[in-house]
């Protein structure tokens, strides 16, 4: 009986030991992977539950014998960004076409917002935003002026131009955006 009163004296203590109020976190970013071709669908399903998410979508001509077509494509298929809390996944889960978060050892992997603000920032601004292949080598910067202040990626020479790629490495794609050299500036 005495035993009984200790331990239910240390549980009372623990629970009135934490804060009363509790700190709202900004909610993360999280890639979730969805059915082939399903990203507009269930980025549709997503606005219409309230949920905020970002589908990065470019524009690109097609031609064909008999037509030419500018289409909106998807920037990383089969992939679609929410930013939620921990307690929302389920809601994401639950929607037809989402097969699953991108994770690690049964985790959710959060994606470092600081990039995906800076892609949102640069299709936002009509930035032209390409396909690139993933680097993890090359000259790291940073951009200081302009719609990708903040962002940090690889500079790369393409002719005459230079570009940004911007690597989601939790999901290893990538994406260029022409910059102005001066605009850049080293990290090291």
């Amino acid at each position: 009986m005495q035993m009984r009163n200790e331990l239910s004296s240390v549980k009372t203590q623990a629970v009135f030991a934490q804060p009363p109020f509790q700190i709202l976190a900004k909610p993360d970013w999280y890639a979730a992977y969805t059915r082939s071709r399903h990203e507009k669908r269930v980025a549709q399903q997503l606005e219409e539950r309230g949920i905020e998410h970002f589908l990065p979508v470019y524009h690109s001509v097609r031609t064909w014998k008999d037509r030419r077509k500018e289409l909106e494509l998807v920037l990383f298929p089969g992939y679609i960004f929410a930013r939620i809390d921990a307690a929302e996944r389920l809601r994401v889960l639950q929607l037809p076409g989402v097969v699953r978060f991108v994770s690690f050892n049964g985790q959710a992997a959060a994606l470092l917002s600081d990039d995906i603000d800076a892609l949102r920032n640069a299709l936002q601004h009509g930035l032209r935003a390409e396909h690139h292949p993933y680097l993890t080598a090359g000259r790291r910067v940073r951009v200081i002026r302009g719609p990708l202040a903040g962002a940090r990626g690889v500079l790369v020479r393409l002719k005459t131009n230079w570009r940004i790629v911007i690597s989601i490495d939790v999901i290893m794609r990538s994406v260029s955006v022409e910059v102005d050299e001066s605009d850049v500036e080293p990290v090291f």
